[in-house]
């Protein structure tokens, strides 16, 4: 099972994104973690499909998509149409998750689950084996720069724990608050794809340092 490094854009330049996708490209990055916010389902307002697709124009790294919006079922067409490679949704904002992951699927994308804090575990488990990955939100999805909540590691244990007993070596992402103090933490739980926003793009000696720090913790 790789350990991945996956930099969320929520934090970076906007101004000058291209430099920013070839710096973390250049720099050791797995994949571009890409927050899609809708003002409803969360509080904060963020990118579409337009940004995802001049992205993909701009670095050869996997786009790794995180809809934070209500009925994302009905997106999910404009981000496979605009260059996505993984669409990760919520099962608090899509009722019908199970379809919405097969829809994914036939669009020939990999699909991921999320679940907020406040959420169980449990709710995962109908999905082992047929997501992709599984994202364990730990903060409260909205904004970069949030505490990490030590309270979602028994969380990742116990989904780790499922996948294992199935046999599987599904994806755990872990989102939010994740640095140089946190990501052993999660990565000891259980976790192997770590999304970092303020740890890489507010680093003192930039986002390469916060990088390869990162790095060499995997």
């Amino acid at each position: 099972m790789k350990n991945i490094l996956s930099p969320s854009i929520l934090s970076a330049d906007f101004g000058h994104l291209a430099d920013v996708l070839a710096s973390i490209e250049t720099a050791g990055a797995d994949w571009v973690h890409i927050d899609v916010m809708d003002g409803h389902f969360v509080p904060n307002l963020t990118m579409g499909a337009f940004i995802v697709k001049h992205c993909r124009t701009a670095t050869s790294l996997p786009l790794d998509i995180h809809l934070m919006v209500e009925h994302p079922e009905r997106l999910i067409e404009d981000f496979a149409e605009a260059g996505a490679d993984r669409l990760t949704i919520h099962t608090e904002a899509s009722p019908n998750t199970h379809r919405t992951v097969q829809a994914i699927h036939a669009l020939g994308l990999k699909a991921g689950v999320a679940v907020n804090p406040g959420t169980p575990a449990l709710a995962l488990k109908p999905l082992i084996g047929i997501a992709d990955q599984f994202l364990i939100m730990t903060v409260n999805p909205g904004y970069s720069g949030q505490a990490f909540i030590p309270e979602m590691l028994p969380k990742v244990r116990k989904l780790r724990g499922w996948l294992e007993e199935a046999g599987l070596e599904t994806d755990i992402q872990v989102d939010g608050g994740i640095g140089p103090d946190t990501l052993p933490q999660t990565k000891e739980a259980g976790a192997n794809v770590f999304v970092a926003a303020s740890a890489i793009f507010k680093h003192p000696e930039g986002s390469t340092a916060g990088i390869r720090e990162l790095k060499a913790l995997l």
